[in-house]
C-alpha cells in the first residue's frame, strides 16, 4: 500500500486468505485502528503485557486482573452520564473525535473522587481555596496523569 501523496511510508498488509481483495484487508486495517489504540492504552495505563513478574503463574494470574480491570472500568464509564462519559482529553499536535480507554478511565477516577469526597477539603484553612474553575482543571488534568 502507497500513499500517493508521499506522507506516509509503503506499507504492506498481509492475509491469510490470498483470495481477498485488496480493497477490502485495507478496509479490515483501517477498522482495526480503534482496537490497537484501545490495546496500547490498556498497556499504558493498566500495565498490560508488561511481563514483570517472575514466574508463569504470576504473568498467568496478572493479565486476567488486568483485563477484568479495563473491563469494569470500561462498565464503570458506560454508566456516566453522557457528558462525562464523552469527554475526550486532546492536545495540539493529537486530535481526536472520540474518547478512548484513557479519557473514560480519567472520567471514572473523577467520579469516584466526587462522590467518596476526595474533591472538597473537610478542613478549614487560612489560605483561600483556588477558584472552581482552577479546581475543575486540575482535577481535570490530574485524572489523565495518573
Amino acid at each position: 500500500m502507497r500513499d500517493p501523496l508521499g506522507r506516509f511510508s509503503p506499507q504492506a498488509l498481509l492475509c491469510t486468505d490470498p483470495a481477498r481483495d485488496p480493497l477490502q484487508i485495507i478496509r479490515w486495517f483501517i477498522l482495526r485502528w480503534q482496537v490497537e489504540v484501545t490495546f496500547q492504552e490498556a498497556r499504558a495505563h493498566l500495565g498490560v503485557e508488561t511481563q514483570r513478574q517472575w514466574s508463569d503463574h504470576a504473568v498467568a494470574r496478572t493479565n486476567p486482573c488486568l483485563f477484568g480491570l479495563f473491563s469494569i472500568v470500561t462498565l464503570l464509564a458506560g454508566q456516566l452520564g453522557q457528558r462525562a462519559r464523552t469527554a475526550v482529553w486532546s492536545d495540539s499536535w493529537y486530535r481526536k473525535s472520540r474518547p478512548t480507554f484513557a479519557d473514560g478511565l480519567a472520567a471514572v477516577r473523577r467520579q469516584i473522587g466526587r462522590e467518596t469526597g476526595l474533591l472538597t477539603s473537610r478542613h478549614r484553612h487560612k489560605t483561600p481555596k483556588p477558584s472552581q474553575a482552577l479546581q475543575r482543571g486540575l482535577i481535570y488534568a490530574l485524572c489523565h496523569a495518573a
